[in-house]
């Protein structure tokens, strides 16, 4: 599968593993930094890991930050991402099935590597369900985003 994944300065350890994790796994990972753990801004990234998965040049992508919480708030700004903050592979598993989320986030704080790896394995691994309630929810959520432009 085609990703691209991100980080600020406080994710750069489980994004570099994270990376080096799905590679080995066959994906193709674009990254689109952070390279340094200099501080820096989550957003920058955010919206470009989002933005490339808007724009189908990824199928899907990963973003890592202290929390996770300021690189869903930012990712989802973007028109057409569905962006997740996940803790478990429960909830990637969920996430995929009844939201379609395009944008796996996890937390470089409170996420060891290996749940990490986990969690990606099952977010990638998950298809959409198809169901017509989700396929009603996310198509309301879509119709949102075109009257907010």
């Amino acid at each position: 599968m085609k990703i691209c994944i991100g980080t600020d300065h406080a994710g750069i350890d489980v994004k570099d593993e994270l990376k080096a994790y799905l590679e080995a796994k066959g994906h193709q990972v674009k990254d689109f930094g952070a390279y340094e753990k200099v501080s820096c801004d989550y957003t920058d990234y955010a919206f470009t890991v989002a933005e490339a998965v808007a724009n189908g040049e990824y199928e899907r992508g990963i973003l890592v930050c202290s929390t996770g919480v300021g690189m869903s708030i930012a990712a989802n700004k973007v028109k057409g991402i569905r962006a997740a903050l996940v803790r478990d592979k429960e909830t990637a598993e969920l996430t995929r099935q009844h939201n379609d989320s395009n944008i796996l986030v996890i937390s470089g704080k409170f996420t060891p590597v290996k749940d990490a790896e986990e969690i990606a394995d099952v977010w990638l691994n998950t298809a959409f369900s198809g169901d017509e309630r989700h396929i009603r929810r996310i198509s309301k959520i879509t119709k949102y985003e075109e009257k907010q432009l």
